[in-house]
């Protein structure tokens, strides 16, 4: 059987990230069992800069990107159809925050957690923000989605009252960011292929059958 490495490189704060792992998923059910993957979650930050208050999604998007209130709109809707189908519901979202925190605590899962917790953390991630509208930023949410798929409380309330894990995932960033990563989600197989931005799952599929077939 084939295994695959897979990074996906992502922001809890990206909403095409949703729409991109959802519909990765979707292409690995397809697949079926003859493709074993090892998927593994990247930090990216789209807003590294920003203060723990965070800032207004609406000011903060339309200055950011240079668009207008409609454009948004128009952009936001078009996301929250791309995710309806793959699965992916979206809610309002009206703030934005520093996601260093969360992208400690996925790294966290990933070096102790159990197989999958990392990924679970993940999905509770988005799923909270994008969906809920949840502060990602907040300790006692991280503690709570941290619990809620398994991982240890105790442990999750120590990496992040300590700053544990921080120097690791600055150190992934750089490492992604001159890798040529400038924008996500990006999914990399086998540390030598890219797949860019949020596709639809039947891209994915196709992509991971022919890499997987080249060996």
């Amino acid at each position: 059987m084939t295994t695959l490495q897979i990074d996906f490189v992502s922001d809890v704060a990206c909403p095409w990230c949703a729409v991109g792992l959802a519909s990765l998923e979707q292409a690995l059910k397809d697949i079926g069992a003859d493709i074993a993957v090892d998927l593994h979650f990247q930090p990216f930050e789209l807003n590294p800069t920003m203060g723990p208050e965070g800032a207004d999604a609406a000011d903060y998007l339309i200055a950011k990107y240079s668009m207008t209130r409609e454009q948004l709109a128009e952009n936001r809707q078009r996301i929250a159809e791309r995710g309806a189908a793959v699965g992916f519901t979206f809610g309002e979202r009206k703030h934005v925050w520093n996601t260093f925190d969360a992208h400690r605590l996925l790294h966290w899962a990933g070096v102790e957690g159990p197989p999958g917790s990392q990924h679970a953390l993940k999905k509770a991630l988005l799923q909270a923000y994008h969906g809920e509208g949840r502060n990602p930023a907040a300790h006692e949410a991280l503690l709570e989605l941290a619990g809620a798929v398994g991982l240890s409380g105790d442990r999750a309330r120590e990496v992040l009252a300590n700053n544990e894990f921080a120097d690791e995932v600055r150190e992934a960033e750089r490492f992604w960011q001159q890798a040529g990563i400038d924008g996500v989600p990006a999914v990399v197989i086998n540390r030598r292929h890219l797949i860019q931005g949020g596709q639809p799952p039947e891209v994915f599929a196709q992509a991971l059958r022919q890499i997987a077939a080249e060996g």
